[in-house]
């Protein structure tokens, strides 16, 4: 888990390596549980006898997880092939899914939940730094982008798919099927993801050296914001649509994959444009967020505008993504597992504070209309931050 070299890269093509797009269906395994739980919540709180709330701190148990365990994941593995790491995060994530299904002790299934954040956010950071090692420079954030869409695929698909699969077999069954794909995932990992070389040894100091530098942070910090951004509309859009536009309930799914699909078109988008302008990337993807944010605001009691400004906050949203791992991956080239890592962890921390940033607007009587408003507001101070990321590296 070193910084990737000119020696590592495979012969230039067109295309991107096969091993990418692996990687990017080993995510959407595993992030299909992440979107997977909250369609399962009642069920797992009447099948455990225990409250909504209680059912719902499972969600965070994964959070807490995957916010913590990703940059000390990241030291403790320095020294593994990476190949190797991949492996043992899909399996410790697949046993931990698992010893979750086989129990009806609800702390057991809290500590399952935890552990699962822990492998995943390891998985994540090193997925995409193996990416990047397989193709020319001027392809890093291309097939960053192309992992993370497995992601956005998971929000389209995995997420209802399992949700519904649970439906007709109980609560687990949607997530067997995730550890079955997660354990398939493995195994072709093995055999499809080449052994990575570097020219450089793993060295704790040096990523740890490498984490002092102020344009990361800065990097983080719009990260963060951009992230809290559309999901603080995105988490409470299905509320949004039915008590604000009046859509009708069940067309909510259809309206929600709609932003997911958007999504995957923005990571395609962006990640051909990152790799030769991620500045102008990140600022097209922040002032789109804010202008559909404020669109869906204002014509939030139209359905017939509503709908399409979903798509495009998706579109808006993940378009900026392979921006932020370009640059985390420019200023950590020498050593970027542990600031990968910490990419993973200012993704979920923008996610994990959303609650917070609404429950304050909803107590506050400000109504589900303000939420893009904050929305906005937030991607456009994610734009300052960006900036000062230039002016550093014009320094540097």
């Amino acid at each position: 888990m070193t910084a990737p070299t000119a020696q590592e890269t495979v012969p230039v093509r067109r295309g991107l390596p096969r091993a990418v797009y692996l990687l990017a269906f080993n995510l959407f395994a595993m992030g299909s549980a992440e979107f997977l739980l909250a369609g399962v919540l009642p069920a797992i709180a009447d099948d455990l006898q225990i409250s909504l709330s209680a059912a719902g701190a499972l969600i965070s148990a994964f959070a807490i997880g995957v916010v913590v365990g990703g940059p000390p994941l990241a030291v403790l593995t320095l020294r593994w092939p990476r190949r190797t790491t991949l492996v043992v995060t899909q399996a410790v994530f697949a046993a931990s899914v698992v010893l979750g299904l086989v129990t009806d002790d609800y702390g057991v299934l809290l500590a399952t939940r935890f552990l699962c954040g822990l492998a995943y956010a390891g998985y994540w950071a090193v997925a995409a730094v193996t990416a990047i090692s397989l193709v020319p420079p001027d392809r890093t954030a291309r097939a960053s982008g192309v992992v993370v869409s497995g992601l956005s695929l998971a929000m389209i698909g995995g997420g209802p798919a399992s949700a519904l699969l649970s439906h007709f077999t109980g609560w687990r069954g949607g997530f067997w099927a995730v550890a079955v794909l997660t354990v398939l995932g493995a195994v072709l990992t093995l055999a499809a993801v080449p052994e990575t070389r570097s020219d450089q040894e793993p060295s704790v100091r040096r990523e740890l050296s490498t984490m002092r530098r102020p344009g990361l942070w800065v990097v983080y910090a719009a990260t963060l914001l951009s992230t809290a951004a559309y999901m603080l509309t995105y988490n409470y859009l299905a509320a949004f649509l039915t008590d604000v536009t009046r859509l009708p309930e069940v067309w909510v799914p259809a309206v929600l994959t709609l932003f997911g699909v958007g999504a995957f078109a923005g990571l395609s988008v962006g990640g051909r444009i990152s790799d030769k302008r991620p500045l102008s990337a990140f600022v097209a993807g922040a002032l789109g967020i804010a202008a559909s944010s404020v669109l869906l605001a204002a014509l939030a009691g139209h359905a017939l505008f509503v709908i399409p400004l979903v798509l495009v906050l998706g579109v808006m949203a993940f378009l900026l993504n392979p921006a932020i791992y370009g640059r985390v991956f420019t200023i950590a080239a020498q050593a970027p597992t542990l600031a990968g890592a910490t990419t993973v962890s200012a993704f979920q921390l923008g996610i994990s504070i959303v609650p917070a940033l609404a429950g304050v607007a909803l107590h506050a009587d400000a109504g589900l209309r303000s939420l893009p408003w904050i929305g906005a507001g937030l991607a456009l101070l994610a734009i300052p931050a960006m900036l000062v990321d230039r002016r550093l590296g014009r320094r540097g």
